[in-house]
């Protein structure tokens, strides 16, 4: 756990080398914050002393304007501080809403295989940990630790005894923060773990409502849920305790450090090495010293906090992206070419490959029924040929070339994919077919008229700009695949490849479907898994899977 603990800590300082300008400014209003706090003490003992001599004189009036001006000024500064540490986290939300959004499409499948995306996206959220954090780790926190410094170096200049005092607070920090904090950073992760687990739980409960619904009689879902808690509590209770002996370390050095000002300040008057006015000074400061140490105290979990959100949302920015740096440029004619030459493929390594030794060739326009047994490997040659995977072993190639010489993104241009789980987005029908492409109004209309999605599109109270919720929630069940297959023939794709593409379809207009789509003259190249003959009888061959 050290060095998950290290790895939070080299995030968050890489995160405020971005802001390092915005800091700078930060820190120097804190320490001039710092400072003009000082003049409140230093005011107060030189009012105390004009007072002592039962004069009022207009030095007095200005010692009292003295110390009003400064408490107005550390006001200033703090609101800019404020104004400061708000720019930053609007650009902070800002900047991790793009680098989710661009990460999320390239992130490498492989890497997906074995958890589930939106519940790794649920640590966005996280942002918002670290958007509350910094104004207290970068305002609280160094103004409290400046007025210290200051505070101390202040009291030096009473007495050289308050240095040894200095320095034991430091050496006590440094041994808190050094013996318990990466006990503190595990015990922070552990319960986030449990904290994501339980809002999983709870999105699948949303996912699968009705299965819950019917059976809510069983009451699986409240004691799963009673599981996840008990963990939660577990672990939240263990962090709490370490809070606790922090904060229990704290408040007797507090006390300590409280106790030995107050002591030393007094002898120091009855000494008559300090005077009345001076004590009232060190009083205040010692009350200052006090009060941020406190702030120092409630700024400790925030930190546990801020940093264990780093590591969360470091999760996800750590995971491989696509290769996409091929050179070779794809700008076919015509449809591409698939040639297998010996290709395997597996998820896990030692695991048995899904596909061992696959070799065939597919030809510029041909239209091909990829056939096998269940489980015979067809999905994953299909991602294969997408590029969504790289082969293990062997060679893939397209018009020629290896797979793995093209750019991603142009690769991805070229080719449409269908595969059966549902990737209706909540927008608008026309957004669902053209996802932002640019596409050509002509275009869209030619394929929504191909696939007879135009009358269901003038049954809708603003047409193809309605509104369709996420998963094509209230959809019915034939539009879906057709709008799927919509997004597909908009792009001009040269490549098809299919997996069951028109389940819920009626058989008349699936039939005409794959009659256009299997047409000699469709100057694309198409592979399709189905169970449907009617693809085979329109296919140039079919190729089995062993």
């Amino acid at each position: 756990m050290a060095e998950t603990h290290v790895s939070s800590l080299k995030r968050f300082w890489g995160l405020l080398k971005i802001y390092r300008l915005d800091l700078r400014q930060i820190y120097i209003f804190a320490i001039f914050n710092g400072l003009i706090n000082l003049s409140l003490p230093l005011g107060i003992q030189a009012i105390v002393n004009y007072l002592q001599t039962g004069e009022v004189t207009n030095t007095w009036y200005l010692m009292v304007a003295f110390v009003l001006a400064g408490i107005l000024l550390a006001g200033v500064l703090q609101v800019l501080q404020i104004r400061i540490v708000e720019n930053i986290q609007q650009d902070l939300f800002t900047r991790s809403a793009f680098e989710f959004s661009f990460r999320i499409p390239k992130i490498s499948f492989i890497h997906l295989d074995k958890v589930h995306m939106p519940e790794l996206v649920n640590r966005f959220f996280d942002t918002l940990t670290i958007q509350k954090g910094l104004p207290k780790i970068l305002i609280d926190f160094s103004l409290s630790g400046f007025q210290i410094v200051f505070g101390l170096l202040l009291l030096t200049i009473y007495s050289p005894v308050f240095i040894f005092l200095g320095i034991a607070m430091a050496l006590v920090f440094w041994l808190v923060t050094r013996i318990i904090g990466p006990k503190g950073m595990a015990t922070s992760l552990k319960e986030s773990k449990y904290k994501y687990n339980m809002a999983h739980w709870l999105e699948e409960m949303a996912r699968v409502n009705r299965v819950f619904k019917l059976n809510s009689k069983s009451n699986f879902h409240l004691d799963k849920t009673d599981d996840i808690v008990t963990d939660y509590i577990s672990s939240r209770e263990s962090h709490f305790k370490v809070l606790l002996n922090q904060f229990k370390i704290f408040i007797g050095f507090k006390v300590l450090v409280a106790a030995s000002l107050l002591v030393l300040g007094g002898v120091l008057v009855f000494r008559e090495q300090m005077n009345i006015g001076q004590f009232v000074a060190a009083e205040i400061v010692i009350i200052l010293i006090i009060n941020s140490v406190e702030k120092i105290l409630g700024t400790i979990e925030v930190i546990y906090d801020v940093l264990t959100a780093f590591e969360k949302i470091g999760y996800i920015t750590d995971l491989p992206l696509d290769n996409g740096h091929g050179s070779a440029a794809l700008t076919p004619e015509k449809g591409l070419s698939v040639k297998a030459e010996n290709i395997s493929f597996g998820f896990d390594p030692g695991e048995n490959k899904i596909l061992n030794k696959v070799s065939f060739e597919i030809g510029h326009n041909e239209k091909v029924v990829l056939a096998g047994e269940s489980g015979a490997g067809k999905t994953t040659l299909i991602q294969l040929i997408a590029g969504i995977h790289n082969v293990d072993e062997g060679l893939l190639r397209i018009n020629g070339i290896p797979l793995e010489n093209y750019q991603r993104d142009d690769l991805f241009s070229n080719v449409g994919v269908f595969f059966p789980p549902n990737q209706i987005f909540e927008g608008t029908i026309k957004e669902n077919i053209d996802l932002g492409r640019n596409i050509p109004d002509k275009k869209v209309q030619e394929v929504v008229e191909v696939l007879g999605l135009q009358a269901y599109i003038n049954e809708q109270s603003k047409g193809i700009n309605s509104m369709v919720d996420s998963g094509g929630r209230r959809l019915p069940d034939s539009i879906i695949p057709k709008l799927l297959f919509a997004r597909i023939l908009v792009g001009d794709p040269k490549l098809l490849l299919l997996e069951e593409p028109l389940h819920f379809v009626a058989e008349e207009e699936k039939k005409r479907i794959i009659e256009y789509v299997m047409d000699k003259k469709r100057n694309w190249t198409v592979l399709v898994i189905s169970d449907f003959t009617y693809w085979a009888k329109h296919a140039d061959r079919i190729v089995t899977i062993p």
